[in-house]
C-alpha cells in the first residue's frame, strides 16, 4: 500500500468553518452560540470525491491518515469550552469521511487545546476518538498561542498526563501548529516550519523519552530545518553531553516526506535513516501549484520518492507503508476493520 500519513480535511463543506466563525463572534458578543450546521452525506461525498479522492486516484496513493484542517484548529481563537465544541465537531466530520470512504481514509484527531490550559483537558476527546471512532493518532499543537510560544515546551511535565494517555492508548502524535496570529510568521512558510524545528530542539534539550520510552512523535514537513542542519543538531547534542541522536531521539521521532522538490526530498532520505521516514504529501494543503521547472505539482511527493536513485525497493516499501504501520500501531487493525466495513456495504 501507499499510505499518506499527512492529510487534512481542507475541502470540508463551507458551513462547517462558517459555524466556527459564528461561534467566535458569539463569544465576543456574549450572544448564544448557534447550533452546529447540518451537513449531509452527499455534501461530504462531493467534497471528497472532487478533492482528496481525485488526487489519490491521479497519484496512485491508497490510503490517507486524515485529520481536521490544521490551520482551522485555531486554538488561540477561543478558550477551553469553545475549543472542545469545535474539536468535537471537526473530529466527528472526519469520522464521517472515514465511514463513507473506509478503504481510503483513517482518522487522526484534533485536540481541544487552548492557551494557558493544561494539556490534560485533551484526554477525554483523545479517548473518545480512539476508542469510539477508531482514530489511530492525534495532532498535537506545541504552541496553542498561535505564534507567541507563551506555553511551556513539550518536554515540560505539564504535558505528561496527555502523554500517559497516548502511551496507554498506543497512539502517536503528529506535531502540528495551527494558524499564526503573529504577523512576523507566515503560517505555512514560517510558523509551521518553526514549530517543527523548535520541537525537535526541545526534545534534544530534554529527557522526555527516558520517562516515555514508547511515546512516538511524527515531525511533519520533512522535519522543518532539522535534516538540512543535521550536523548542527549532532554537534549541539555532543556539546550537551547527549548520546548520539540516532540513539537519543530516533527511536521515538519520525519525519514525513512533505518536502516539495527533488533535492530536498533526496536530502531527507540521505540524512535521516529510512526507518524514520513516513510517506506524506499534505494534500490538499499549503502548496497546490505546478512547479514550472518540472511541470508537475509541487506536492506530488510520490514522484520524489520514486525518482530517488539510491533507495532500494525495500526502502521504498518501508517509507510508503511499513513505517506508517509501525508508528501508528493501531493502523493495521483499523485498515482491516474498515476494509471489512466496505465489503459489508457493497
Amino acid at each position: 500500500m501507499i499510505i499518506d500519513c499527512h492529510g487534512h480535511y481542507t475541502t470540508s463543506p463551507p458551513q462547517h468553518e462558517a459555524w466556527r466563525a459564528k461561534q467566535i463572534a458569539a463569544l465576543k458578543d456574549g450572544t448564544p452560540v448557534p447550533p452546529r450546521p447540518t451537513i449531509t452525506d452527499d455534501e461530504i461525498r462531493e467534497s471528497i470525491e472532487s478533492g482528496q479522492r481525485s488526487i489519490q486516484r491521479e497519484r496512485g496513493t491508497d490510503l490517507t491518515i486524515f485529520s481536521p484542517r490544521a490551520a482551522g484548529m485555531g486554538h488561540h481563537q477561543a478558550g477551553e469550552a469553545a475549543n472542545a465544541l469545535w474539536s468535537g465537531a471537526c473530529n466527528d466530520l472526519v469520522h464521517r469521511v472515514c465511514s463513507l470512504f473506509p478503504q481510503y481514509f483513517v482518522g487522526v484527531c484534533q485536540l481541544p487545546q487552548a492557551p494557558g490550559v493544561s494539556p490534560e483537558n485533551c484526554i477525554p476527546e483523545l479517548q473518545r476518538c480512539v476508542e469510539e471512532l477508531g482514530f489511530v493518532g492525534c495532532n498535537l499543537n506545541p504552541d496553542p498561542s498561535g505564534g507567541h510560544w507563551s506555553g511551556p515546551p513539550v518536554t515540560d511535565r505539564s504535558w505528561y498526563p496527555l502523554y500517559e494517555a497516548m502511551v496507554e492508548l498506543d497512539v502517536p502524535a503528529m506535531i502540528h501548529v495551527s494558524s499564526s496570529c503573529n504577523p512576523n510568521f507566515h503560517a505555512t512558510g514560517a510558523h509551521y516550519l518553526n514549530g517543527d524545528t523548535s520541537v525537535f530542539m526541545q526534545l534534544l534539550q530534554g529527557d522526555l523519552f527516558a520517562d516515555f520510552p514508547t511515546l512516538r512523535f511524527i515531525i511533519p514537513h520533512g522535519g522543518g530545518a532539522v535534516p538540512y542542519h543535521w550536523g548542527r543538531y549532532r554537534g549541539l547534542a555532543q556539546d550537551m553531553k547527549r548520546p548520539l541522536l540516532k540513539d537519543y531521539l530516533l527511536k521515538n521521532v519520525f519525519f514525513d516526506t512533505c518536502v516539495y522538490h527533488q533535492p530536498g526530498s533526496d536530502l531527507l532520505a540521505k540524512v535521516i535513516p529510512v526507518e524514520n521516514i513516513l510517506f506524506a504529501s499534505e494534500t490538499i494543503g499549503a502548496v497546490q501549484g505546478i512547479d514550472p521547472e518540472t511541470g508537475h505539482y509541487y506536492d506530488d511527493t510520490r514522484r520524489y520518492i520514486d525518482a530517488n536513485e539510491w533507495l532500494s525497493d525495500a526502502d521504498r516499501q518501508r517509507i510508503y507503508e511499513g513505517n506508517a504501520r509501525a508508528v501508528y500501531n493501531r493502523l493495521s487493525a483499523q485498515i482491516e476493520r474498515q476494509t471489512a466495513l466496505e465489503g459489508m456495504t457493497k
